[in-house]
């Protein structure tokens, strides 16, 4: 698919989309992967073959709608979209602010 034919499926202009292909690429470019300057498994003298408990931090739930706001001057207009229907949610933004 070509880069416009993208932009038009989803309501955006190509050259903003060209721009993110852009910014992500160069992104991408300048990342160094870590490397690592102490081992990677860790052994415990005698405790070979044992189970180690790991405490993981809890991880917030993820939420449960889509909150936009839009103020205008003194107006202010607040909607609340199911998660679950965030394609439902983006087609009616592409709708509204035409």
């Amino acid at each position: 698919m070509s880069i416009a034919s993208v932009a038009l499926s989803h309501g955006l202009n190509a050259n903003l989309l060209r721009r993110w292909m852009i910014q992500r690429s160069a992104a991408a470019a300048s990342f160094v992967a870590p490397v690592a300057t102490t081992p990677l498994s860790v052994r415990v003298a005698g405790d070979e073959g044992k189970f180690l408990p790991v405490t993981l931090a809890a991880s917030q739930p993820p939420a449960a709608d889509i909150r936009i706001e839009v103020r205008r001057g003194p107006t202010a207009v607040s909607v609340s979209w199911p998660v679950q229907e965030a394609g439902a949610c983006a087609a009616w933004l592409r709708e509204w602010l035409r």
